[in-house]
């Protein structure tokens, strides 16, 4: 697991590196009024025939969720998220488990029940209607907005993961 968490933080720091240089392209080749910025003579998979200013708006909006939502069950596995510290002070281990499942289950699970299938229906309904950007954006935006059903549902497992083990810990 040690591995997994450490290849994919790299991913997502390269990633983030990634979103910034296409800041710095956006900004200069706005500032010089260049669009398209890259033509292609055929299309290409979500960039379709160019790389334009509104394709890399789109792109740095998309880098930006998936460098902030696929960490998200490793900060929760690791148990590096927001705590009830609060409600936890002078309490023992299994009061605290108890808190947190309480926590898990009056908060996560509508969370997930109402997230998840909308999560779903917005990447189909990109995937089904072949949705593109708009103005030179990008292409098979189903590619992209798959993250959030994924990035939704490895979060869910996460946090079901903490809950099993909260019930054995508040016993």
């Amino acid at each position: 697991m040690e591995q997994l968490t450490s290849v994919t933080m790299k991913a997502l720091a390269i990633a983030l590196i990634v979103m910034m240089c296409a800041i710095v392209v956006q900004v200069v080749a706005s500032a010089l009024d260049i669009n398209p910025i890259v033509a292609f003579t055929t299309a290409l998979p979500l960039l379709g025939k160019a790389i334009t200013l509104n394709s890399l708006l789109d792109f740095q909006w998309h880098l930006l969720v998936m460098v902030g939502l696929i960490p998200a069950e490793l900060v929760w596995l690791a148990n590096k998220h927001v705590r009830v510290d609060f409600l936890y002070q002078n309490r023992s281990d299994r009061m605290q488990a108890r808190i947190d499942l309480v926590g898990n289950l009056i908060f996560a699970v509508p969370f997930f029940a109402l997230g998840l299938p909308a999560a779903w229906s917005f990447m189909t309904r990109a995937w089904t209607s072949d949705e593109g950007g708009r103005n030179g954006g990008l292409n098979d935006l189903w590619l992209i907005k798959a993250v959030l059903p994924l990035g939704l549902g490895l979060l869910a497992l996460a946090i079901l993961i903490e809950t099993l083990r909260l019930i054995r810990a508040s016993r």
